[in-house]
């Protein structure tokens, strides 16, 4: 359920100076809402606060990074379309878009299901490879990774309610009791926790857990119109790189582990999102600001 439009917020397209997502930045006695993150991702989250009467700036604070070796995840894919790996574990976007983006042929071969080889085909190839890895199975941490994975061609398996590395290693099954020990393919940005891969150990799974991207700064505009009365964390290396280039601030997390971070890194966490998701955001925001405005 939306809440009502906080007190003394000016109605959506009030003057202001413009910011970084191209929109105009807040009107005078108009709550301030930076999404610290890049205007594309954030172009729904905005789109629903302004709907609220709210008119958001966004802007990046981390971006992903290319691994400076990149011979770890070409092995990690060559062996995933050899059909070494039972599933692959995804936790973020940008693990979706470092294993299966545009820099590789992976996603068109994961992505063919038509399962037989033509007459005469070479069975070598990396088109049968594909048939041989279309049996993996994907588990995505939440509905955005589940979409990222629908967008390269593939359904996510397992998807849990709870959407953290801990909820996921939570809803994985079992392993079976083959020796040796089934496999899981887990790519990773380099500043991820271990939860998710100590959590399918004990269920009795061999990971290979792959540094998949590399999480680096960047810094906010200095023509962004600050100071905020809210900021949006989408991850805990979001939090952290806000706090280093803002100091502490009023945030709305989008989950547990995000605003874990933020607390101890110095945020106030006003608000949590419920899941993971635009809707679940802009709600966390507008309750936040009925609040504390």
């Amino acid at each position: 359920m939306t809440e009502p439009v906080p007190p003394a917020v000016a109605p959506s397209g009030a003057a202001g100076s413009a910011g970084p997502s191209g929109s105009p930045g807040p009107a005078a006695g108009q709550p301030a809402v930076l999404v610290a993150r890049a205007p594309e991702r954030a172009a729904g989250l905005l789109a629903l606060l302004r709907e609220r009467g709210l008119d958001p700036v966004a802007a990046p604070v981390i971006e992903r990074a290319p691994v400076e070796d990149p011979a770890e995840l070409d092995a990690a894919r060559e062996r995933l379309l050899d059909g070494a790996y039972v599933w692959v574990a995804i936790t973020s976007v940008n693990a979706v878009d470092a294993l299966l983006g545009p820099a590789t042929d992976a996603a068109a071969n994961l992505a063919d299901a038509d399962g037989a080889a033509a007459p005469g085909e070479d069975t070598t190839s990396a088109g049968s490879r594909s048939v041989h890895a279309a049996s993996v199975r994907w588990a995505a941490v939440g509905p955005a990774t589940e979409r990222a994975l629908a967008a390269y061609g593939l359904a996510a398996d397992l998807v849990p309610r709870t959407a953290t590395g801990a909820g996921l290693a939570d809803a994985f099954p079992a392993a079976s009791d083959a020796a040796p020990a089934p496999r899981v393919l887990l790519p990773l940005g380099d500043l991820a926790s271990d939860t998710l891969r100590a959590g399918l150990v004990a269920k009795g799974w061999a990971v290979d857990m792959v540094t998949a991207y590399r999480t680096v700064a960047r810094e906010l505009p200095a023509e962004l119109p600050g100071p905020y009365d809210v900021v949006v964390v989408t991850s805990g290396s979001a939090a952290r790189q806000v706090a280093a280039q803002l100091g502490p601030q009023r945030v709305v997390a989008i989950g547990e582990p995000s605003a874990g971070t933020a607390r101890a890194v110095g945020h106030r966490v006003l608000a949590v999102a419920a899941t993971p998701t635009d809707a679940a955001l802009a709600d966390a925001v507008t309750e936040a600001l009925v609040r504390t405005w």
